[in-house]
Order: C-alpha cells, then sequence, then structure tokens
C-alpha cells in the first residue's frame, strides 16, 4: 500500500476505536485474554505515542519523552483520540523516506505508518469483537493483505531468530502457500512461507506448499495473528503442519 494510504487507514481505523462506546469498556475482550476492551484501548493509545517518540526522536537516537498511561474509564476513550491525533500529527512533519528509529533499528518513517495500520486494524477488530453485536468489520482487503505481507517480511523472521529453543526438526522444510482470495486486490495476494533451520524464506508467488491457506484477506490476517481459528479458511492439504507453522510465531 502507499504510504498516504496507510495514513488513511490510521485515521479510519483510529477513528472507529475512539468511537467505540463507554458502557462497552468493561468488556472482556475473547481474542486477548485478560484484557477488557479499556486495558485495549489502553494498549494502542500508548503503542501510538511510542511511536510518535520514535519519530520525533533523532536518526540513530533512542526514543524519549513521556510515558504517562492512559487514564481509567470512560476517560480513555478521549485520550486515545489524543494519542491518535499526536500520531497522525507525528507522521505528518516526516516524509515517508526519513530516516528514523525503530524496535528494529534504523528504518524510514514509512515503516511506521505501515506498522500503525496493522497494529490498530487488528485491535480494532478485537475491540468489535468483545461487543454483543454485529460482527466485527472486516479489516478492507488492501489493508489486510498488506498486513499479511508484514507479517511474513517482519514478524515472521524476527521470532522465528529470537526463539529460545531450536526450530522443530519436523517444521524444517515445512511450506505453506497463504493465498488471499479478494478480487479487488490491485495485485496478486499470494506467498509461500518455507520453514529452514534458523528461520523462514518468504516468496510472493503462487506455489504449492504442504498446505495452501485460502480466504479472504481479513480472515487470512486474522488467522496468522491468531485471531480466527483455521477452519474460517479454505485450508487444502495438511492442516496440523501449516497450523504448527504459524503457532511458531507468537505475538499479542
Amino acid at each position: 500500500m502507499e504510504h498516504r494510504e496507510l495514513i488513511a487507514a490510521i485515521a479510519a481505523e483510529g477513528a472507529r476505536l475512539a468511537a467505540l462506546p463507554a458502557d462497552a469498556l468493561d468488556r472482556p475482550v475473547p481474542t486477548c485474554p485478560d484484557w477488557r476492551v479499556e486495558d485495549l484501548v489502553g494498549h494502542v493509545g500508548r503503542v501510538h505515542r511510542w511511536a510518535a517518540r520514535h519519530l520525533a526522536a533523532a536518526p540513530h537516537e533512542p526514543e524519549r519523552g513521556s510515558r504517562g498511561g492512559p487514564p481509567a474509564g470512560a476517560a480513555v476513550l478521549p485520550w486515545y483520540r489524543e494519542s491518535l491525533d499526536v500520531l497522525l500529527a507525528e507522521l505528518d512533519r516526516h516524509d515517508p523516506e526519513e530516516p528514523v528509529q525503530s524496535f528494529v533499528g534504523p528504518v524510514t518513517a514509512a515503516f511506521w505508518a505501515r506498522r500503525q495500520a496493522h497494529e490498530l486494524a487488528v485491535h480494532r477488530w478485537d475491540a468489535e469483537a468483545a461487543l454483543p453485536d454485529p460482527a466485527p468489520e472486516p479489516i478492507a482487503a488492501p489493508l489486510a493483505a498488506d498486513g499479511v505481507d508484514e507479517w511474513l517480511s517482519l514478524f515472521v523472521p524476527r521470532f522465528l531468530a529470537r526463539r529460545e529453543e531450536p526450530i522443530p526438526a519436523p517444521l524444517v522444510g515445512a511450506t505453506v502457500h497463504l493465498h488471499g482470495t479478494d478480487q479487488d486486490q490491485a495485485e496478486p495476494a499470494e506467498w509461500l512461507l518455507r520453514v529452514t533451520a534458523d528461520g523462514a524464506e518468504i516468496e510472493r508467488a503462487h506455489a504449492k506448499g504442504d498446505a495452501a491457506l485460502r480466504g479472504p484477506a481479513s480472515d487470512l490476517l486474522l488467522a496468522v495473528w491468531h485471531r480466527v481459528p483455521l477452519d474460517r479458511l479454505d485450508v487444502v492439504g495438511d492442516a496440523a503442519r501449516a497450523q504448527a507453522v504459524l503457532d511458531l510465531v507468537q505475538v499479542s
């Protein structure tokens, strides 16, 4: 996705989160155990401010600034709105190619727009999943497909490299084909994930794997983030092997 589209997604998804009803704040979030909606909103607001601090810091310097937490109760909603505005204003100050810092080292400002757009989209879905009615709004297909791509390119190699235990020998060489089936995509949403002894190889291509996971990009993104079960998708091949591969990457 283009930078301006990611910024627009942050604004739109953030507005949905800020508009949650105050009487929903005590509801448990089924996809985030031990969290209530209030905890989720506070978490996303803190992450927005953390990202903004990274953007504001000079390149090659650690992020700095106020780390105050969110207020309790209904006041968390306007505080979250302020957090969103802080992030959007900071993103607006930077050219997308401007060097900035991040939790993975030097990046460009575009990194943070992408990361925050996907952080927000998944957690907005989490929050709406806690409401009694209606069902959560799916994540827009282009945003969700980009989210799958980010999960594969950023989180899979990062978390496999950080494992304390070696990758289980039976999973070395395992392959999973991920395929977003939305018809309105500008480019094919297909990837092949191959587990290696020291991480993973990612190829953006139509290729046969031990298992194929097919479905709308929103469901595909939610499945890799462990928000929905694999039976939400069309699974062809070894479903247990595909689940074991996804379980190698556990990120809240």
